[in-house]
């Protein structure tokens, strides 16, 4: 069976995360905005995007990438919410059948 990885990575606040001023969270969440839309841009990212209604309020959203979980990582410490401790991010792979979100994984696994 052939299936294409994915980097998912869910967004959440951290127990510690920084007090911040109404200006500063503003400017923080407009750069927030940028680096997601830059990643989508890009062709890094396929879906980014916030979520309400969910049972553990500190899970604030989730992406999916196209990239392998290394570069991910690497891309997301270039968050600006995330290097200035407001998220931090989980990562995991995910494995769906073959061309199911198109034609540009991260990777293709074979698995019998």
């Amino acid at each position: 069976m052939r299936l294409d990885a994915y980097t998912v990575v869910f967004l959440r606040r951290p127990p510690d995360a920084p007090n911040l001023s109404e200006a500063e969270l503003d400017l923080l969440q407009a750069e927030h905005l940028a680096f997601n839309q830059r990643m989508r841009d890009e062709g890094k990212a396929l879906l980014t995007g916030p979520l309400r209604d969910q049972p553990d309020a500190s899970l604030r959203g989730i992406n999916v990438f196209r990239t392998t979980i290394e570069e991910t990582r690497r891309l997301m410490d270039g968050d600006a919410s995330v290097r200035a401790g407001r998220l931090a991010y989980e990562l995991c792979t995910w494995l769906l059948p073959e061309g199911a979100l198109g034609d540009r994984p991260a990777e293709r696994v074979t698995e019998d």
